[in-house]
């Protein structure tokens, strides 16, 4: 069958952090730490997924958190109206992720069912764990939910041939991570199970978590399920931008020809 190709796009980024926003126990606490905020468009022939769905204005400015731009309107230089996309694959449903799922009205979602239960649960109760979600995108999922545009998935699960979904947990109780088959072999879209190369490779978890063995796990699954190292591609690391090659447009990247330069810590 036919490879899928893979964008990153870019729609914001964060310059005001510092490691300590990054790592757990990182000696180097306040050296300045920058994150950058992705969608992903897989494509192949006339099929198109997208993967994660950013945040829009108005999320931005309840959490001062500014963005590029729009995230429907980042997707129109790979030739995409936000009408168009059919597959969302929600990684989880934290507000960087799930903050647009308003943006694409005619989308399937597919996501975990760990993740909905998490997300409108018990544990919702406490501050801390409900700090990255916003009650609206919940909101949006369970109104997709009941107009029969969510399909779960409990562990693994095929969205299409070649693109396949894996739970591991740890930063939020559904994560799920995206395995796509591109000319280069088997690429993992770690989103947020792996937000920088850094935390994966030096096992420094990030501390922003619901569960630390589960966490630690998933690392060892990002490595099983990729056919390379160098193939997995982690959520916010603005490394992404420097090795592989630019695509469309100045905020977008293609991502299955492979890096050009070494992944790092």
């Amino acid at each position: 069958m036919t490879d899928w190709e893979v964008h990153a796009v870019k729609y914001a980024e964060r310059n005001t952090r510092t490691r300590r926003d990054s790592f757990i126990f990182d000696e180097a606490h306040d050296t300045p730490h920058p994150m950058d905020y992705f969608m992903w468009v897989l494509r192949r022939g006339s099929e198109t997924i997208l993967v994660d769905t950013g945040y829009d204005s108005e999320e931005a400015a309840i959490r001062a958190r500014p963005i590029r731009q729009d995230p429907a309107d980042s997707l129109r230089p790979l030739g995409l109206r936000p009408e168009d996309i059919t597959t969302v694959i929600v990684t989880h449903l934290h507000y960087d992720h799930a903050g647009g799922l308003h943006l694409f009205p005619n989308a399937k979602l597919h996501m975990q069912a760990a993740e909905m239960a998490f997300a409108t649960g018990p544990c919702m109760c406490h501050d801390t764990l409900r700090m990255p979600f916003s009650a609206s995108h919940i909101c949006e999922a369970v109104k997709r939910l009941y107009s029969g545009q969510v399909i779960f998935h409990d562990g693994d699960g095929e969205i299409a041939d070649g693109v396949t979904v894996h739970c591991v947990g740890g930063h939020s109780r559904g994560l799920q991570i995206v395995r796509v088959r591109t000319a280069q072999g088997w690429m993992v879209l770690a989103s947020d199970a792996a937000h920088y190369y850094e935390n994966m490779l030096a096992r420094k978890p990030f501390p922003i978590v619901v569960d630390l063995p589960e966490m630690l796990a998933g690392y060892d699954t990002l490595l099983r399920l990729a056919s390379r190292q160098d193939l997995i591609i982690p959520g916010h690391d603005p490394h992404v931008t420097r090795i592989f090659p630019q695509g469309v447009a100045d905020h977008i990247w293609r991502l299955d020809p492979g890096p050009t330069g070494p992944i790092k810590k």
